[in-house]
């Protein structure tokens, strides 16, 4: 969305530049020609492979040149979403032999439950972490522990003991999101819908739980998939909340934008999809706005939905 002091002239340039671009996650684009020094965008937060494949930009309207959806002109403050939010991706029919070919395996290691500890603290091997961690609250909330946002020996211990039971690595008491999503995937798994945020219907739901980063599909009140950890929009990039559906699915996807392979890409909304990601899923910085996940999971959900379910995405993800 463009706000109104420039939606006359921004609207204008977004149409321009937004033709110019190829549409996100293409599966088979041509290498972009390179993109002119003179071209670079204002935004650091806008990746260098986004800007490459836009290619070069012909001057919008006013004589302004460079100008990408997403990247603010120069001298000026304004956000929407990223082009892998916007842009649709360019859709086909995949033959049956390309079909019949599976994503590449992860390496081994991936998804391993690895907490990024601080430096400091890794580099002198502590047993029992002084320091506070980015989800501190929330794990001294789920443990039952005093919730002062502050690490205590007690809180390091009781972390450490989750730690050591469900196996996350290194078990120093370091409250992170490894652990943080850990708990909420523990509490989650008898029945995931509890607190009735994602509705019952008599057809298929996948439920994306923004509060909690997971993810399952339900029918009535049977789930039949899930669920598992995921990983959604960071800030100002957040997962669209609301009712969507399923209308493509490719299960070799690669973005054009940002060059990077989207395997059992499912998407819902736009550039939003689910898709496997070939690395940690647990950081404490989000996606561009799609649903990541595992690759096993990502593969057995591909199983489970088609074209033409229903998605409905609620909450926020902590630190948006």
């Amino acid at each position: 969305m463009i706000s109104r002091r420039i939606a006359s002239r921004g609207a204008a340039v977004l149409l321009a530049t937004a033709t110019a671009l190829p549409a996100a996650g293409t599966a088979a684009a041509a290498v972009p020609p390179a993109r002119p020094a003179a071209l670079t965008p204002a935004s650091p937060a806008f990746p260098a492979s986004a800007v490459s494949a836009a290619g070069p930009v012909s001057p919008a309207p006013g004589g302004e040149a460079g100008l990408v959806p997403g990247v603010a002109p120069a001298g000026q403050q304004w956000q929407i979403d990223t082009p892998d939010q916007v842009l649709p991706p360019k859709m086909y029919a995949p033959a049956p032999r390309e079909d019949r070919i599976e994503p590449r395996q992860a390496p081994a290691g991936a998804y391993d439950l690895v907490e990024y500890v601080p430096l400091s603290d890794a580099v002198a091997k502590v047993s029992c972490s002084k320091q506070t961690g980015p989800y501190q609250r929330q794990v001294e909330r789920w443990l039952g522990l005093k919730v002062d946002g502050r690490q205590s020996a007690a809180d390091c211990k009781a972390i450490r003991t989750f730690q050591v039971a469900y196996k996350i690595k290194p078990a120093i008491g370091f409250a992170g999101p490894v652990t943080w999503s850990t708990m909420m995937l523990v509490s989650a798994r008898t029945n995931p819908n509890a607190a009735k945020k994602c509705p019952v219907r008599s057809y298929k739901v996948a439920c994306v739980d923004l509060d909690r980063q997971l993810t399952w599909v339900q029918q009535g009140s049977k789930v039949v998939f899930g669920p598992v950890p995921m990983r959604s929009g960071r800030a100002g990039h957040v997962t669209r909340k609301g009712w969507h559906t399923i209308y493509w699915r490719h299960k070799n996807h690669v973005s054009t934008l940002y060059n990077q392979p989207m395997p059992y890409a499912q998407f819902f909304d736009g550039g939003e999809a689910f898709h496997a990601v070939y690395g940690s899923i647990y950081t404490t910085v989000g996606s561009w706005g799609c649903v990541n996940l595992r690759l096993g999971d990502a593969s057995t959900l591909w199983n489970v939905l088609k074209k033409g379910d229903h998605v409905y995405v609620w909450g926020r993800r902590p630190g948006t």
